[in-house]
């Protein structure tokens, strides 16, 4: 199968189509973030790489787990944030194509192997979990709540969870929402929250997770998004009003 595929790079990110959000030349701000967040990534050795084909939601984002925005610990892996094909490109080999391309630069990098977050129930924000085992990945590290971590070692070695992931509770009794900027669906998001819990008068409080710090102390799973309420952990799911109302109901 020929396919042309694309490695977003510092000097192409500003041309290039983020095809994780298909819009007009139109300015749009979680682009724009996007962008942003992930500049500053790319020389981290982060891994953006799409298919070259004008609004084709096809796309692999990977990067180094000791730099990866993630609060999961473990030594020369590959963390796999995201492998995405929709719509008519669904069916046609590329998640294949772009899941065996992060295989190989692992192999070739000397990486320890490759993980993901996934959940025994699988997750509209998460990727296929069903889809990489079949590659070998298997859980290797589990929440309470159901979450797992699944692994391709190519080693025996094995990442896992951060201690601080296990708490899945905080203080803060309130709407509480952990998120970065690394998907540009988060910025529409927080506006349709803000939106809802001002008219509603819902207090919440919105925590941008801003430096990889933040983000390896996390008391929760986090793939860029994480919500609390009532001090406790409830998704990594963005939230339309409807998943807000049913949480607020709890």
């Amino acid at each position: 199968m020929n396919a042309d595929f694309i490695n977003l790079t510092n000097e192409n990110i500003d041309n290039e189509h983020l095809c994780c959000i298909i819009r007009s030349k139109k300015p749009h701000k979680g682009i724009t973030a996007k962008r942003q967040w992930l500049s500053e990534r790319l020389n981290e050795g982060h891994v953006f790489r799409k298919l070259n084909a004008a609004k084709a939601t096809v796309f692999i984002e990977y990067a180094p787990l000791e730099t990866a925005w993630v609060p999961i610990t473990g030594d020369n892996y590959y963390y796999l944030y995201c492998l995405w094909v929709s719509g008519s490109y669904k069916g046609k080999g590329y998640g294949k194509l772009l899941l065996e391309y992060c295989l190989a630069d692992a192999k070739e990098k000397g990486k320890s192997g490759i993980c993901m977050l996934g959940a025994k129930k699988q997750k509209s924000f998460l990727s296929d979990q069903s889809f990489v085992k079949k590659y070998g990945f298997e859980v290797v590290d589990i929440t309470d709540n159901g979450y797992e971590l699944l692994a391709l070692s190519f080693d025996g070695t094995m990442p896992k969870f951060a201690q601080n992931v296990k708490t899945q509770e905080i203080e803060n009794k309130e709407l509480t929402i952990y998120y970065d900027m690394q998907c540009p669906f988060v910025c529409q998001t927080i506006d349709r929250i803000k939106q809802y819990c001002e008219v509603h008068d819902v207090p919440v409080c919105l925590i941008h997770v801003d430096t990889l710090q933040k983000a390896k102390e996390l008391p929760c799973v986090f793939n860029n998004w994480g919500v609390f309420y009532k001090g406790k952990f409830e998704t990594v799911n963005l939230l339309d009003v409807a998943y807000l109302k049913r949480i607020l109901k709890k």
